[in-house]
Order: structure tokens, then sequence, then C-alpha cells
């Protein structure tokens, strides 16, 4: 039998990815700051990536761990990040886990990546570091309710009456819906063929940001606002007018817009199809879903 270590545990993908791994019969450990607080399935334990001393306790006899743990909301988040994935994985090595699995992000590895993305390409090095295999799972949107990109979309359609929006709409990307990425981290988890290999996961929609717009207001019942687009508009103040029409936080909206002039899509989907066997939804299917989780935690 596995045991899985899931940080981020009370996240936008960790809950749900606990819950699937728990329902197939894994043990699984929900690493968290506040394990007394937790009520989701699973054995709570204490575990701080930013507290390297709080690690080799909660990874203790686990034999696969997800990394699922990022610092969006903070300006030092590059620094952060690798320091804090570094840690984990000498903690991971010193315990014995025999495989790291890690949701990066797409994006052509060049020179043109954002930040945000950069980042997480040194996350995916900094926890091999010191030799455990890392599994890294690159997705671009995570369609979701709750998830952060997909709350951009939802509350600027449902928001603005009409919309004065960046080039940056026209880049493309390949959203991915939420239960898709759980089905592919849960079966890449233990997969010895998955062990110290990198793989671009995507739905089988290739959309920009305003078709996804456009799809998700469709998919809403709404009106498709007027849209106007402006050939100038920097991180800086597209951010503040996120903020400003969404309940995402300035820093957390700048991090994310950075990657959006950045294209992500899957450059090689056979791969994680030949490891993972999965034919993911579309992007209006995934839209569609994430309204109807909404709705059932509302009511």
């Amino acid at each position: 039998m596995v045991t899985v270590l899931v940080t981020g545990a009370t996240g936008f993908v960790g809950r749900r990815l606990v819950t699937t791994l728990a329902e197939r019969g894994d043990t699984v450990r929900a690493m968290t700051r506040r394990p007394a607080d937790y009520e989701g399935p699973g054995d709570p334990v204490y575990g701080d990536v930013d507290d390297p001393d709080s690690l080799s306790e909660a990874l203790h006899g686990v034999t696969v761990a997800v990394y699922l743990v990022h610092s969006l909301g903070d300006d030092d988040f590059e620094r952060k990040d690798a320091e804090a994935a570094r840690a984990f994985g000498r903690a991971a090595a010193g315990c014995g886990v025999q495989q790291i699995v890690y949701l990066g992000g797409l994006g052509a590895d060049d020179d043109q990546l954002s930040p945000h993305l950069r980042s997480r390409r040194e996350v995916e090095e900094c926890l091999g570091e010191a030799g455990v295999p890392v599994t890294v799972l690159r997705a671009a949107i995570v369609v979701g309710a709750g998830g952060i990109s997909w709350e951009i979309t939802r509350q600027l359609v449902k928001n603005l009456p009409a919309m004065v929006v960046p080039k940056w709409v026209a880049t493309r990307t390949q959203p991915i819906a939420l239960d898709d990425v759980v089905v592919y981290l849960a079966g890449v988890i233990g997969n010895d063929e998955a062990k110290d290999r990198v793989f671009d996961i995507g739905g089988p929609d290739v959309l920009t940001y305003l078709d996804m717009m456009r799809q998700a207001a469709a998919e809403m019942g709404r009106r498709v606002p007027p849209i106007l687009t402006v050939p100038v508009l920097t991180p800086s103040l597209s951010s503040h007018w996120i903020a400003f029409v969404t309940d995402v936080d300035t820093t957390t909206a700048k991090n994310l817009i950075d990657s959006m002039s950045t294209e992500v899509v899957v450059t090689d989907g056979d791969a994680v199809r030949a490891v993972v066997p999965h034919q993911p939804m579309t992007y209006r299917e995934s839209v569609r879903k994430a309204l109807r989780d909404a709705e059932a935690v509302a009511s």
C-alpha cells in the first residue's frame, strides 16, 4: 500500500486529490499548518515548507510526496518558492521518499518565460537536487470552482457590462479541468513509468483568453459583453483592473498576468496518455462542471 503525503491539502487541487487518493485506498497524509482545523479525509499532519525543521516528521514513512505549494501572493515568491522546494527535497531524501510529484506550469523552455513560469521551472529542479525522483505535470489554466484563474474569468464575465482588455487576451493557452488534473496526478503517483519525467497535460481545446471568456459567458447564460482590445495595458495596470472587478488580490493578479503573454500549450500529449490513459473534458464541459460544483457548495 502506498503512503502519500499531500502538501497544500486544503488548497484548490490538494483537497480534491486527497479525496481521490483516500477513496482508492491509499494511506493519505494531509500536510497543513493547522492540522487541528483539518476536516478532510486522510490523516492531518503538521508541516510548513517555510519551516524546514517541521518537514521530517511529516515525511517519515511516506512513499510518495505530492508538492502543491506556491507563493503567488508574495512579491518575493521566486526566492521563497526555490528555498522551500530545496528544503522539501532534502527532507524527502532524508526520509527515504521514493517519488515527488509536482504540478508545474506549461510553457516553452526559453528566456521568454514570465517570472511565474520561470519560478515553476526552478522549483522542478530544486525538488530533485537531493536525489529523489521527481515527476512533473505541467498545466496551463486549471478550470474548477474556487481556482484563481477560473475565478478571474468567471467574475470578469459576470461583473463587467463591457471589457477593455489588453492584447494578451489573444495569447493561446490550453486549459484543463480540475477533475482531469486530479486523474493525472493520481495516475502518476507510485507509477515507476512516471519517475524522473516531465509531462505536459491539457484539455483538447487550444483557445485564446478571449475565446475562453466568450465560451464561459455562453455557458453562464450571459450576453457576451462588448470587448475592446487596447495595445498597451501593463501587468501592473491589469492587476489593479482585475483586483477592482474581482476578489483576487493585486499581487496574485499581477504574478498571473505576467504569464498571460506567454503561449502555454501542450507540445507532447501522447507521453502522459501512454502512462495514464485518459480523455480530458473540453473547455465548455469543464466550465459547466465548475459552475455545477459552485452551485452545490452554495446550496
